[in-house]
């Protein structure tokens, strides 16, 4: 209800008298704290320094010297899950986020769109008076909305933020990311050849937007959320921070461990007697194969060389982005603003096994379910890092900088998936210094933290609609009593097939490895840990203990129950990314593309996958054109429809796997000219990718032809939208250099069909269409 006017009014304003109450935007109490949570992607509680790992991270030893380190503080298991509750306080299928955005599927736990009865950090402080700030990865959009045209519902000046600079997918390339400034799509303000990587980007944006608050509104606190793309995948990384870690890898992911294990019970992060877990812990008939880790001893000398040079790519790129945020962190302290700045430094889930056993340089094989192969991860170790790859480490470093537990992200059964770094530092508000803290949390509680370090409620009612309320307790009682009890009770876990509850210090969990496929989900097996005498989780007492497991069995389904965590979906990777999902354009066989429209997200694009398809390109060339008619995807994965030294080229690069498909024509004469490509799909290969024939079209006339194979899966899991007149970011192939921008002639227009239709039907139709113009 608005606030009553108590004023006077009369006829004259003269003889009025005005009132602003009601009419004032609220502001912050004074002396209320600024509030900067950095979130980093995959990181394990074994990776950083701080919690005794070998990757040195400066500037987040300095905030834990000077604040607080929390060794029992958990995640979802997965980036999209947990960044949902870190916006909400709820749990994340409360949220409709059961697992990535590009997996949801139409249950109420997994539809994808935070409810109403959801509301954000950012617009309750927003609303509050505090300036709102989102830097970096997102990962909260429904795929369908990620397009110039998409709905702006669910992006973050939405959702309570003044202001966003990142991405809204669930990785980017850290040479050529695909960005966004606040509710419109941009292109990277320089190169990488001019210095530029999206960690550095950040940081110079986040100090940009400190500077003009500082500027302008001195007196108001603000409320960051700074989400680098470290450590997901691709590990991008300068040379010179990757190459301080050579050879502090050689030893070994097994032998690190053992290293590793004995750094934290000597700093108190694990009590002492803490046993290290089996390297792969689940029994075959449970196992997924795409996480088993190798034996350290079973690798060859050239496996043993590339598994530790992915090491240190994935080291050098942690170091340099905390180099970064170390940027943003000096301006607080320059500016006077850092002791009351409350900073929440974490990450979102255990270390990542996408790489699968072998590692990877191109982490998207893992989501088209192909294999990596060793020779071709060789010939590009000298490169790893760098612009050329996509690289992601084998699945032996993920359970390595998980240490002491079992697995990694995806597992939310095993503290390896959950248990992840989280330092706190407001020296304002926190007497403590360089403190550990063992108090069992969860990321629920860190909305519930700031707003009670804000003296801000959650709304019981938000724009109309009552309000669920928050999951989380605050931690706030920890702060100054390391000796206090968790005031946490119980947390259920749930991903992508994988399930657990803690609850008063002991925890069952369900033997079931994620995106398995195999079902049978009332056969599962369920474990029974004592975690608060066994921290590692590496005795299960079930057997001791039934009437505890069956106690703990139960209040799973009732947690399940309370927060519409049923169906479970263990489907892998490739069904769960490719399901038909509602878009807001109606499917069709035909799609039409026009020059000078800015990059079209794959997930509203034609989707040329496990099908045959045509390209047609209605074109006016002269003796000068050159260029790209049709782009999508990046040199990781694509294909591309251009003209070069007066002959057409198709290209369809298939996963990055070299060499290119390379279909070209004899000299093109100029005119007026319908040109294009056809890939006819005959069969599925050994992993499920598409086989069949390309032909390479000019006018009616076939100019090339052979055996082709294409992708079932998608090019990229976001970004390398479609393009027609350029090619964006990181060129399809490496014939040309993006953009290529089609010069010396005129697109009049590129149509893609999916239809049974021939390509010299859809020909006919354009030369129609062409002589019409």
């Amino acid at each position: 209800m608005a606030e009553q006017f108590n004023g006077r009014i009369a006829l004259d304003v003269r003889d009025s008298v005005p009132d602003w109450a009601p009419y004032r935007l609220k502001q912050a109490p004074d002396g209320s704290p600024n509030i900067l949570v950095i979130l980093y992607d995959d990181t394990g509680l074994a990776a950083w320094s701080a919690y005794g790992g070998r990757i040195s991270m400066p500037t987040l030893d300095r905030l834990a010297a000077g604040g607080l380190t929390y060794t029992q503080w958990h995640t979802t298991a997965l980036c999209s899950p947990s960044r949902s509750v870190f916006l909400t306080g709820r749990n994340h299928h409360v949220n409709r986020c059961a697992a990535i955005m590009e997996g949801t599927n139409g249950f109420p736990g997994a539809a994808g769109r935070l409810p109403a009865e959801c509301a954000t950090v950012g617009q309750v402080l927003q609303d509050n008076g505090w300036s709102t700030f989102w830097l970096g990865k997102d990962h909260n959009v429904p795929e369908e909305d990620i397009a110039g045209g998409g709905s702006r519902s669910e992006w973050p000046l939405q959702k309570g933020f003044d202001r966003f600079y990142g991405y809204l997918g669930g990785e980017t390339n850290q040479w050529y990311p695909d960005l966004v400034e606040d509710n419109r799509f941009i292109e990277p303000p320089y190169t990488p050849e001019e210095g530029y990587h999206l960690s550095r980007d950040l940081a110079d944006q986040a100090i940009r937007m400190l500077r003009d608050q500082n500027s302008s509104n001195p007196s108001k606190p603000w409320f960051m959320w700074y989400c680098p793309g470290a450590n997901h995948a691709p590990h991008h990384a300068p040379r010179e921070y990757i190459d301080r870690y050579l050879g502090m890898f050689d030893d070994g992911y097994e032998a690190y461990r053992e290293w590793v294990l004995a750094r934290m019970i000597e700093r108190g992060i694990v009590p002492e007697g803490t046993e290290l877990t089996p390297l792969n812990p689940l029994p075959d008939d449970a196992a997924n194969p795409a996480d088993r880790v190798r034996p350290w001893a079973e690798l060859n000398d050239d496996e043993k060389r590339l598994f530790s040079r992915m090491a240190e790519v994935f080291a050098g790129f942690s170091e340099y982005t905390d180099a970064q945020i170390g940027r943003v962190v000096d301006y607080l302290e320059q500016t006077g603003q850092l002791d009351n700045t409350l900073i929440f430094y974490c990450a979102d889930n255990g270390a990542s096994g996408e790489g699968t056993p072998d590692g990877s340089v191109n982490e998207n094989k893992f989501f088209n379910g192909y294999p990596d192969d060793l020779q071709e991860n060789l010939s590009y170790l000298d490169v790893l890092g760098g612009p050329e790859t996509y690289n992601h480490h084998p699945t032996g470093w993920a359970a390595a900088f998980s240490t002491p537990f079992q697995m990694f992200k995806r597992y939310a059964q095993y503290s390896g998936g959950t248990c992840d770094p989280m330092v706190v530092h407001w020296p304002a508000g926190i007497q403590a210094r360089g403190a550990i803290r063992n108090q069992y949390h969860h990321v629920t509680d860190v909305v519930a933290t700031i707003l009670d370090v804000a003296g801000v409620e959650m709304p019981e009612t938000y724009r109309g609609v009552e309000q669920h309320p928050l999951n989380g307790v605050s931690m706030r009682y920890s702060f100054d009593d390391g000796d206090a009890p968790t005031t946490k009770e119980r947390q259920y876990y749930a991903m992508l097939g994988t399930r657990a509850v803690w609850q008063d210090g002991w925890k069952a969990a369900a033997v079931h490895a994620p995106i398995s496929g195999h079902g049978r989900f009332d056969e599962d097996a369920w474990e029974l840990y004592h975690v608060d005498e066994d921290r590692a989780e590496a005795r299960d007492v079930a057997a001791e203990h039934p009437e505890k497991l069956q106690e703990l069995v139960a209040a799973w389904f009732e947690e399940a129950e309370r927060n519409d965590v049923l169906p479970l979906d263990d489907r892998s990777a490739v069904e769960q990314l490719t399901l038909d999902r509602p878009q807001a354009e109606p499917p069709r066989n035909r799609y039409v593309y026009y020059p000078g429209a800015a990059p079209v997200p794959e997930s509203v694009a034609v989707n040329v996958r496990g099908r045959s398809y045509k390209i047609v390109a209605d074109v006016e060339l002269t003796p000068s054109s050159e260029g790209v008619l049709f782009a999508h995807g990046s040199r990781f994965g694509g294909h591309s429809l251009f003209v070069k030294d007066h002959k057409l080229y198709y290209v369809y690069n298939f996963l990055g796997i070299q060499p290119e498909q390379v279909f070209t024509s004899d000299v093109l004469e100029p005119g007026k000219l319908t040109l294009g490509a056809e890939f006819v799909r005959q069969e599925a290969g050994t992993h499920g990718e598409s086989l069949g024939t390309a032909r390479l079209y000019v006018g009616e006339e076939v100019v090339a032809e052979g055996p082709m194979r294409a992708q079932v899966g998608k090019f990229t899991l976001c970004g390398d939208g479609l393009c027609v007149g350029y090619d964006s970011a990181d060129p399809v192939s490496r014939l040309y250099r993006a953009p290529f921008r089609f010069t010396g002639g005129r697109i009049l227009g590129i149509g893609v069909d999916v239809s049974a239709e021939q390509y010299i039907d859809l020909e006919r139709e354009a030369a129609a269409a062409l002589a019409r113009e």
